[in-house]
């Protein structure tokens, strides 16, 4: 049966729908042996779907990982300056699998991996609110630092929402804080805390959409339960 190419795409595992189309203006898709088009249909069972010249796949089993990502791990399947990418920590699950977002180099914790397009599309879409979770060491001037944070609506001239800030321990260089956000701009609590006066000395995800990190150990990874994909559709 024909579908529009960025749905089959999306369906193999590849990517989300929006990115399909993206790949497809920039001409990384042929049908049949001619430079695909957008808006165009197929059927994955009678023609030929080359994606940057590999063949698309029968739609796999949807798979939903949790990974404890460990720090000096980069979101990408590959990585060209050479780095240990998350691909190797998942490599063992049977899948081709993607990140759901992001977490730095020097970020750890929960990491969401699928190869549900569709599933990711609708997590990373504005409209559809994902509260994250992160434990926050940090040092510089800790006092009074989780009022600072929270009353920030705007950094680098970027506005941003504002984000739930508790403090969890405070010393005298050094203060614990959990902080919670809705958003995922570029390296965002790192340019919050900057903002602020504070260095980061770690930054651990701990959950999303209520869903735990939990004693997973690090650098390990497992499947979503299902209720935890339940508590995913919600919101």
């Amino acid at each position: 049966m024909e579908q529009r190419l960025q749905k089959l795409i999306a369906a193999a595992g590849f990517c989300s729908r929006r990115t399909a189309e993206a790949w497809i203006e920039a001409g990384r898709v042929s049908v049949n042996g001619s430079t695909a088009a957008l808006g165009q249909s197929a059927d994955p069972d009678r023609d030929e779907i080359l994606v940057d010249g590999a063949p698309l796949a029968p739609a796999a089993e949807k798979r939903y990982l949790m990974l404890n990502k460990p720090r000096g791990y980069v979101c990408t399947m590959s990585d060209e300056k050479g780095r240990p990418t998350v691909a190797e920590l998942v490599k063992g699950c049977g899948a081709r699998v993607v990140p759901v977002g992001r977490l730095d180099l020097d970020s750890e914790g929960l990491l969401l991996l699928t190869n549900d397009g569709q599933w990711m599309h609708r997590l990373l879409h504005p409209s559809h609110e994902i509260d994250k979770v992160y434990q926050v060491t940090v040092a510089g001037a800790v006092d009074g630092a989780a009022f600072r944070l929270s009353a920030l609506t705007e950094i680098d001239g970027e506005t941003i929402r504002p984000a739930k800030v508790r403090l969890l321990r405070n010393g005298r260089e050094t203060a614990e804080l959990e902080i919670t956000i809705h958003e995922g701009k570029n390296r965002q609590i790192r340019r919050m805390c900057a903002a602020v006066g504070l260095h980061v000395k770690r930054l651990r995800r701990v959950a999303e959409h209520g869903v735990p990190l939990g004693d997973l150990p690090e650098g390990a990874w497992r499947d979503l339960t299902a209720e935890e994909l339940r508590e995913f559709s919600k919101g």
